[in-house]
């Protein structure tokens, strides 16, 4: 069984940390193992973001919908990954996603305090955090370059890119063909042909009411192309 200090290095907020720093934090922070057997809901929409959250073990899915709940947008996190570290800090601190364990799951939690004081104690760990958050802000960059290109392909990957996380798993778009033409504000038939084309390349597979991303990865590079 790893340590906690491997445990700790394997974390993304803490890349880059030498062993005898990670020694001294897990000596004087307060940290908190909790383990769910499958099926727990560990995050309802609205629970106020007071902790750092970690993904050890196991398997996490996430779910984030429209308030008409016509659209709805599932993803899973797994081993070592951060959830949602920008509602953290900032003016909005509630979750806008309801999180529930696939599979018996290991979570650790760091209290925003703590954790504040542990971003103060070394400036690895505050770049690693900066980072985390960068990513996430620049997104709204390809999100207007999209909107403006009026490209249908660059729109439903920046939706992909802004709502799920980088090293997601398992993402699912859930919503009647017939209401998303609505929502994307095209014609049904321009609808079908973007997908038949994201299909056609292995990126999505599609129903008439779900609609599977295969690729993440590539996906979101068309918000890249010439």
């Amino acid at each position: 069984m790893n340590s906690i200090f491997d445990t700790l290095l394997s974390l993304p907020l803490f890349n880059g940390v030498d062993r005898d720093r990670i020694s001294a934090v897990a000596g004087n922070t307060k940290l908190h193992f909790l383990k769910y057997p499958a099926g727990e809901k560990i995050i309802s929409v609205g629970d106020r973001c007071d902790h750092i959250v970690f993904v050890l073990k196991g398997r996490v899915m996430f779910s984030i919908q429209s308030d008409s709940a016509r659209f709805r947008l599932t993803y899973t996190l797994a081993d070592n990954s951060v959830v949602a570290p920008e509602y953290l800090f900032g003016m909005s601190n509630s979750y806008p996603f309801s999180a529930v364990t696939v599979e018996p799951t290991s979570i650790l939690q760091i209290a925003k305090e703590d954790y504040l004081a542990v971003l103060n104690s070394d400036r690895i760990f505050l770049i690693n955090y900066l980072n985390a958050l960068a990513v996430n802000a620049q997104t709204g960059v390809d999100g207007i370059l999209s909107m403006t290109s009026g490209d249908l392909l660059r729109r439903i990957a920046y939706w992909v890119k802004s709502l799920t996380r980088k090293n997601s798993d398992d993402i699912t778009i859930h919503c009647r063909l017939r209401d998303l033409h609505t929502i994307l504000n095209v014609q049904r038939s321009t609808l079908i042909s973007a997908l038949d084309t994201l299909a056609d390349r292995r990126i999505i597979d599609y129903t008439n009411d779900t609609i599977t991303i295969l690729s993440r990865r590539d996906l979101v590079a068309l918000l890249v192309e010439d």
